[in-house]
């Protein structure tokens, strides 16, 4: 492996970071409210997937009132 001096390799982080394409105002808001969405949508299919798992338990030992 060669060794590159620390200006060397400041410079090309440098030249790598300046191709970075970075997304705009109105993408990350799209993704921040897809992810929100579907952080809402796994609570309330794990809520449902635990309740029945709940009263699956509660009735195969009689726990159940």
């Amino acid at each position: 492996m060669a060794k590159i001096s620390p200006v060397q390799f400041i410079q090309e982080v440098r030249q790598e970071a300046s191709k970075v394409t970075w997304p705009s105002r109105k993408e990350t808001g799209i993704s921040t409210a897809m992810v929100f969405l579907f952080v809402i949508m796994a609570s309330i299919f794990f809520l449902i997937v635990d309740q029945l798992l709940q009263l699956g338990v509660k009735t195969i030992f009689g726990l159940g009132g």
